[in-house]
């Protein structure tokens, strides 16, 4: 009896067949089929969902436990890279056998296992004549809420000037009556001081009417005030050719210090050239 004993001998050693398997299942995961006898390929399936199960994983020791497995790392590689994409929906049923008959010779029969591929739902072709109402409809549903959009904002504005309107109303109303009443006081004010005017200042207030105009002011005056008006014009001519003046003598002066300054210098050089000629003299007359 076989109790908790799971595979298959296949009248192989254990270490032919782990060999032989590892070699079936780093192909299969290669080319995605392989062509191989019953027995052999109900065995490989377990093999098989136990690595895919690792791949979806994916992490390190996962990684480990498939390399100690798969002969070459490009296969793990590529495993863990698509197992997440293809498997991910799906728990377990990797795989798929196919009887394909007996094989010649031994008359074994034959079996192809392969890997199942997850097919994502295909899309629903529309056709031109849908999009352009499915188009049209777009437009007019943006066109009803731009709409709707305008004729929210203008009553709001509605709303806010009426609600402006009604407060500025009643600040106007009670503006009026305190003005009036100012007028009202001024009024009868103005009688009270009337009355209590004494009659010298309306005997002063009636000559003042009497009084002729004024006449205007004489010629001689006139000029008058055209002289003291020129005055000032005239000091300040009177000023600025005193400043010229001065600021004349002073060129001058300076003129004068430059030049003897000069004729000093040309003197001193006449008297340098004439010494040497002097010294010569002297020493002939030494001699």
């Amino acid at each position: 009896m076989r109790h908790r004993k799971a595979g298959v001998k296949l009248n192989r050693t254990t270490s032919h067949r782990n060999a032989m398997f590892r070699n079936m299942v780093t192909s299969l995961f290669k080319y995605e089929r392989i062509r191989t006898t019953g027995a052999k390929a109900k065995e490989l399936r377990r093999w098989a969902d136990r690595l895919i199960t690792l791949a979806k994983r994916g992490d390190l020791h996962a990684r480990r436990q498939a390399l100690s497995i798969i002969r070459e790392k490009a296969v793990v590689y590529k495993l863990f890279k698509e197992a997440g994409e293809k498997y991910g929906k799906i728990s377990g049923g990797y795989t798929r056998i196919v009887k394909i008959g007996r094989r010649p010779g031994d008359a074994a029969p034959v079996s192809l296992i392969e890997l199942v591929t997850v097919e994502k739902p295909k899309k629903k072709k529309v056709t031109k004549k849908k999009a352009k109402v499915a188009v049209e409809k777009k437009k007019i549903e943006k066109d009803k809420s731009a709409a709707d959009k305008k004729e929210e904002k203008t009553e709001e504005t509605e709303k806010k000037t009426a609600a402006k309107k009604k407060d500025e109303k009643p600040e106007k109303k009670s503006k009026k009556p305190a003005a009036k009443k100012t007028v009202a006081e001024e009024k009868e004010s103005k009688p009270e001081k009337t009355k209590k005017k004494p009659a010298a200042k309306k005997a002063k207030a009636d000559k003042k009417e009497d009084k002729p105009v004024k006449e205007k002011k004489p010629a001689a005056k006139k000029e008058a005030a055209d002289k003291k008006e020129t005055k000032p014009e005239e000091k300040k001519k009177e000023t600025d050719t005193a400043k010229t003046e001065v600021t004349k003598e002073k060129k001058a002066k300076e003129k004068q210090a430059v030049e003897k300054k000069a004729k000093a210098v040309e003197k001193e050089d006449k008297d340098k050239k004439d010494e040497p000629k002097d010294k010569a003299k002297d020493t002939k007359e030494k001699k």
